[in-house]
């Protein structure tokens, strides 16, 4: 009988383990989600719309072929996004970017249906006129003094106008140029297919899922060597695990229909390369002192002239691969091409936690903000909301947003 209560009173002592582990564990996520909920903000908010119209929609919105049409819907906007939450970081807007993107569409079917220039040159040419744009936007800003909102207003006018000028002996240019049509909507080699899947996606998504690993732990391998605060090691396992079940879940998703588009693989690498230069590099650390206190920056020997000629011209480049993504799209160039793209591009960036106050910000942030925006809208379609329900819905979205940044602008993170 002894042995039966020591036995028990063994489990007992276990189960009060576990409960008191289980405490401790919710204890400390809700201590890190309330001190770094700017960041963790967006992603519930994805998740919870992921959930509500799977629900409503009884399933039909996270099929394989739904996700693969959301992606294409959200790729241009992405990208265009990343390159307005470096404007917002140092304090200004631009509001010409879907002009830019237009005209830079109308340019390149000018040029290749017109003109028979072979695309791969096109392509270059017309980023480079997205550049100049952007420059002269930033000219105009940096060097005259100039508001920005007045100067790329005038510039949104302007490049609508080019649009025209453009089209105007031609009209409507249908476009039949494979490299085209694979920027709109192909997909990546597949090498082979395996029960029905797309082998080089299911590679790409795994291999993927190891380097974020990897870098995640080296990352906080390094702050814990300069005595960093960092997450307790078990909401650091859980964190892998749920971004890493996310990753493998949108990649067998996308696997099981055509596989990763050439327009996700130009986001990803444009999120790449800006995450890596906000983060990792000097420009990137002058661009968020511009933003924090231009007048600081300038006195700790920071031009503040020439980051905002790049950051400008930054955002001409991103808007002009933009445009060439719309326009493989559309796969077509039209009189209206990029209307009202402005706006969807800067709710992205503000939904993607960039404060309005500037000089917080993150490329990554506005990504996903981007497709909070496109998740909204293709889920309220498939619900078949008019689209005076999606305009009243999207802009409270926008406006909560806001809110959201200048209630929790001055939070402190304690944990990392």
């Amino acid at each position: 009988m002894r042995i039966f209560n020591d036995l028990w009173q063994k489990i007992k002592d276990k189960i009060g383990d576990y409960r008191k582990y289980i405490v401790r564990f919710f204890s400390d996520l809700w201590v890190v989600f309330r001190n770094n909920i700017r960041d963790y903000g967006m992603y519930i908010a994805l998740v919870t719309i992921f959930i509500f119209f799977t629900i409503t929609t009884s399933g039909l919105f996270l099929t394989p072929r739904n996700v693969f049409n959301l992606i294409q819907q959200t790729g241009y906007i992405a990208v265009m996004s990343v390159g307005m939450t470096l404007i917002i970081v140092i304090r200004h807007i631009d509001l010409s970017v879907g002009s830019i993107a237009g005209f830079v569409g109308a340019v390149l079917a000018v040029l290749i249906v017109t003109y028979n220039v072979p695309s791969v040159l096109a392509i270059p040419m017309v980023l480079l006129v997205g550049l100049g744009a952007g420059f002269i936007t930033g000219f105009l800003v940096a060097k005259i003094g100039i508001p920005a909102f007045v100067a790329s207003l005038g510039g949104m006018f302007a490049y609508r106008g080019l649009i025209f000028n453009s089209l105007q002996s031609t009209g409507t240019l249908g476009l039949n140029d494979p490299i085209i049509h694979a920027i709109g909507g192909g997909t990546i080699p597949a090498i082979t297919r395996v029960a029905g899947m797309h082998l080089l996606t299911l590679i790409i998504g795994v291999v993927g899922i190891i380097l974020f690993i990897y870098s995640t732990y080296k990352t906080r391998q390094e702050k814990m060597n300069y005595d960093f605060k960092v997450l307790p090691l078990d909401l650091f396992i859980a964190k892998l695990i749920f971004i890493s079940a996310a990753i493998l879940s949108i990649t067998i998703l996308l696997a099981l229909y055509k596989g990763f588009s050439w327009t996700l693989v130009i986001v990803l690498v444009v999120v790449a390369i800006y995450h890596f230069m906000t983060n990792m590099t000097v420009l990137g650390r002058h661009i968020y002192a511009v933003g924090g206190n231009p007048d600081a920056a300038e006195l700790s020997g920071i031009s503040v002239k020439k980051i905002t000629y790049f950051v400008f011209s930054s955002m001409g480049l991103l808007s002009g691969l933009g445009g060439i993504m719309y326009l493989a799209r559309l796969n077509s160039a039209t009189f209206t091409a990029g209307e009202g793209l402005e706006l969807q591009v800067i709710a992205g960036a503000f939904v993607g936690g960039t404060s309005a106050a500037g000089g917080i910000g993150k490329v990554t942030g506005s990504v996903i903000g981007a497709l909070v925006m496109a998740s909204l809208i293709n889920g309220m379609q498939m619900m078949s909301l008019g689209s005076n329900i999606q305009n009243i819905v999207s802009g409270v979205v926008l406006v909560a947003a806001v809110i959201f940044d200048v209630k929790t602008r001055n939070m402190k993170k304690i944990e990392a």
